[in-house]
């Protein structure tokens, strides 16, 4: 307790953290500020105070992978591929001159310079590294031989992923390294083996709206140039070579999975063995779509993809397992770091984790996380700190720069970050007790317990929406009680069951413990089901850009780093970010990247759909994007649509038309009516219509057109000059403006012959 008349001085909190609040002057009596010291020289004092203290020892760190970052988001970012050799002496010359800046005050800034530097030299070179062909154009009958280097049991089909050994193509001499292919279920080849085949193949899938997720981008860092299908009977044959190690070891870890697998649905069966599986090796495809879309909507998809809580969970039970029976021998327990041992137990369980799941990119940032956690406890360093989670991002960053414009990055560092800022600085702060006696610790644990799972799951759900709201289109207004329902009972029973399964397998003993895990993904899977089915559960958010979601990015990273009452301007930023990406204008029209499916936004303020093809996965994306609620078989999505053979129209709300021209003599006829003609063909020069047309959507892809007067302005999946590694040949080429205006048609030219009536006047 503090002597009367003294001056309580902020403590450390979490631990050690060093206090943030100045020694202020001494108020005068009434709370005024002394004599001759106005109230703007106060807050500037007040200001440089908390931004020394942002600026004091150890708090550098946390910033240089958010710089990081930023040097790996100007690289997508870019219009072109940079230099390679010109970005990495650039960034060694940074890091150079910040190394000789090390005492000067100029060192957090030029650190920070070269980390963005860096961040855009290692994006640069990892793609300089893996670069390697990508189908441009369909090819309808390639032969195609190769090894298989992976394999997905899916819902309804199975796929594989072949590394190309020879290919064949009429009018081609396009050779792909890998190409993911779909089959029959039941029928995709082994992992490891050599096969021929016939396929279909089809460019990867370019974003079905300006703004949606690049899955191009995914398959280019993954060594897959094209997707498509096996066309007839797939053989399997003698390899020309050895396929080397790497493929006979991810044959090995296929056929571990496989063999989990099949001890699981010895056990279980439907969506609880499907889940069990998903949880142990990773494997989600199985699962079906309505217990898929209920774990989603209620918010506890995460559970279904392996991340840090997966290797929390892991790490965890091992841990406290081994340090446990050690703990039984009175020996090792007064004599040797038990605890050290333990946490270098857990980290071999946790990689072995990271390999049976796959070792997928967003499973490897978990594991660097729990990795650098498990390192300091074993070299006696605190483990849950900003430094950890600095640590991890940087290695997750310079590994994958990919990952970071990846949903699963975004969401998990976002969670953890807010993680961290609770258990450092809200924990202490919410658990202060003045009175430390056992009686009040006891009598207050289960409500601390609580009240931790309650913080921890509203904090987790919080940072990660704007991150949901951007990629998915949807938030979970009960993720907080769905989450408060189901994760006690997957972290202490269906987690636990299934690592005691996996270690009884080899002895039989495994079906008891699939048993119980089944018993808790039916408690986890009733509750998904009856959040999703509450008033409310789908909260849908409408599309809006990159630049909210950055805004609302600095937000959370200010809010969790900064340490003084200076946090709380990213509260303010947080804020702006929301009412921005709910102020964007949703486009009017829609046009699909084959130039076969328009959505026009009609009176009634809905999208009308013309299409002439049923791709349901771009409808699906255009009405989750547009917050309707409607699905792909819903009626009301061709009210005011009237088709013939020849195309379709559709009004604006405005009344004008909007044509889907399907044939060439339907093209006269739309110019003259409508507003706006799409076609899959050439347009005549003539005509008198807005036309958006083969060539161009060839160029730009997708486009999202809003009225701007007479005309529309343009978003296009690929802008004018943008060339990257990922897109087929022949995207962004055209000079193609960001508008389309109505054209003007030059009246006809008269006939060079005088009028009668001019030769009169002129006799």
């Amino acid at each position: 307790m503090a002597e009367p008349g003294r001056t309580v001085r902020s403590q450390g909190i979490a631990g050690g953290i060093a206090g943030t609040w100045p020694a202020g002057r001494t108020a005068s009596a009434g709370g005024l500020a002394p004599v001759g010291l106005d109230l703007g020289t106060l807050l500037a004092q007040t200001l440089r105070a908390w931004l020394r203290a942002e600026a004091g020892a150890g708090r550098l760190l946390p910033w240089v992978p958010v710089a990081f970052g930023c040097g790996i988001a100007l690289y997508f970012s870019a219009d072109h591929e940079p230099v390679l050799w010109v970005v990495a002496t650039t960034a060694i010359a940074l890091l150079l001159a910040a190394a000789l800046l090390r005492r000067s005050r100029l060192f957090a800034p030029a650190i920070m310079i070269a980390a963005v530097a860096a961040g855009l030299a290692v994006a640069t070179w990892k793609t300089a590294r893996i670069a390697h062909p990508v189908l441009a154009k369909p090819l309808y009958s390639v032969s195609l031989s190769g090894f298989v280097e992976a394999r997905d049991i899916r819902e309804r089909t199975d796929r594989f992923v072949l590394r190309v050994t020879t290919m064949e193509a009429q009018r081609s001499d396009v050779r792909l390294e890998r190409v993911r292919l779909s089959v029959r279920k039941g029928t995709a080849p082994e992992v490891g083996s050599f096969v021929q085949l016939k396929a279909r193949l089809m460019p990867p899938l370019a974003p079905v709206r300006p703004g949606s997720y690049d899955f191009s981008r995914d398959m280019f860092f993954q060594g897959i140039g094209a997707s498509g299908f096996a066309m007839g009977a797939i053989t399997v044959a003698a390899p020309p070579e050895t396929g080397g190690s790497r493929l006979r070891y991810a044959a090995f870890m296929q056929g571990l999975r496989d063999a989990i697998d099949a001890r699981i649905r010895a056990t279980l069966d439907g969506d609880n063995r499907a889940i069990a599986t998903a949880l142990l090796t990773g494997r989600r495809d199985a699962i079906t779509t309505p217990v898929n879309d209920a774990m989603f909507i209620s918010g506890l998809g995460h559970v279904l993809s392996i991340s840090g809580y997966h290797m929390a969970v892991v790490a965890g039970v091992v841990f406290f397992a081994v340090r446990a029976l050690l703990a039984l021998i009175p020996g090792l327990a007064a004599g040797f770091a038990i605890k050290k041992w333990s946490a270098a137990a857990a980290l071999v369980a946790a990689a072995f984790y990271l390999l049976l799941s796959g070792a997928e990119v967003a499973t490897q940032r978990s594991f660097f996380m729990t990795a650098v956690v498990l390192i300091a406890v074993m070299v006696d360093r605190r483990a849950i700190t900003f430094r950890t989670l600095a640590v991890a991002a940087l290695i997750v960053l310079a590994v994958a720069p990919e990952a970071l414009v990846h949903p699963s990055f975004q969401m998990s560092f976002a969670a953890t970050l807010g993680l961290v800022a609770l258990v450092q600085i809200g924990m202490p702060n919410l658990f202060a007790s003045p009175d430390h006696s056992a009686t009040a610790r006891i009598a207050m644990w289960g409500g601390r317990e609580i009240a931790m799972l309650f913080m921890a799951s509203l904090i987790a759900g919080l940072a990660t929406t704007p991150y949901a709201a951007f990629h998915f289109h949807r938030v979970t207004p009960f993720g907080v009680l769905a989450n408060l329902g189901a994760m006690p009972v997957v972290s202490a029973l269906v987690m636990p069951a299934g690592l005691l399964g996996l270690l009884a397998a080899p002895f039989g003993l495994d079906s008891v413990f699939w048993w119980l895990m089944g018993i808790g993904i039916d408690w986890m899977v009733a509750v998904s089901r009856w959040v999703a089915a509450l008033p409310g559960a789908v909260g849908r958010i409408p599309a809006f850009g990159i630049a909210p979601l950055i805004a609302a990015s600095l937000g959370i990273i200010v809010l969790g780093l900064l340490r003084t009452p200076l946090r709380w301007s990213g509260a303010l930023v947080l804020l702006a970010a929301i009412l921005w990406g709910l102020s964007v204008r949703q486009p009017d029209i829609l046009i699909a990247g084959d130039g076969q499916s328009v959505a026009v936004r009609g009176r009634d303020g809905h999208l009308h759909l013309i299409r002439t093809s049923k791709d349901s996965f771009l409808l699906k994306e255009w009405l989750a994007a547009d917050a309707d609620p409607r699905d792909a078989a819903s009626a009301s999505l061709a009210n005011g649509v009237s088709c013939d053979e020849a195309g379709c129209v559709t009004p604006l709300a405005d009344g004008r038309l909007v044509a889907l021209a399907q044939r060439v003599d339907a093209l006269a006829d739309d110019c003259s009516r409508a507003a706006l003609v799409v076609t899959a063909r050439p347009a005549p020069p003539d005509c008198a219509a807005i036309v958006v047309d083969r060539q161009r959507l060839a160029s730009q892809s997708a486009l999202a057109l809003t009225q701007r007067g007479d005309g529309f302005a343009v978003q296009a999946v690929r802008a004018r000059g943008t060339r990257r590694p990922w897109l087929p040949a022949g995207a962004g080429e055209g000079d193609f403006d960001g508008s389309l205006a109505p054209k003007t048609i030059a009246p006809p030219i008269k006939d060079a012959t005088p009028a009668e009536n001019d030769l009169q006047a002129e006799d």
